[in-house]
């Protein structure tokens, strides 16, 4: 049988752990993409309330964009391909864009 201390590991550095980095995710105003259909994308692909989707709605229309939410790369590039191929499909031209926070 083998020893137990040949199993044991030492670890002579700690290991640090950091936090990903997190993006967030913005949509863009545009001149044609109904109200009601950036309220529909902000339920389904971001999960907000009715009442966060038309606060977001608003702020986007009035400020040119807004977040969204904010997330880890890969889960931001995601949602803005998701809003990329949905809007496509209903002939929206409604963008998503992620920046580092």
């Amino acid at each position: 049988m083998a020893n137990q201390n040949e199993y044991d590991l030492e670890l002579d550095e700690e290991l640090e752990l950091e936090e990903p980095k997190k993006y967030k995710v913005f949509l863009l105003n545009d001149d044609y993409s109904t109200m009601d259909f950036v309220i529909d994308v902000l339920l389904k692909i971001f999960r907000k309330s009715l009442e966060e989707s038309e606060v977001i709605m608003l702020n986007i229309h009035n400020n040119g964009k807004e977040v969204c939410g904010v997330y880890t790369n890969e889960i931001a590039a995601t949602k803005v391909a998701q809003v990329k191929t949905v809007a496509r499909e209903k002939g929206f031209p409604l963008k998503a864009i992620m920046e580092e926070e």
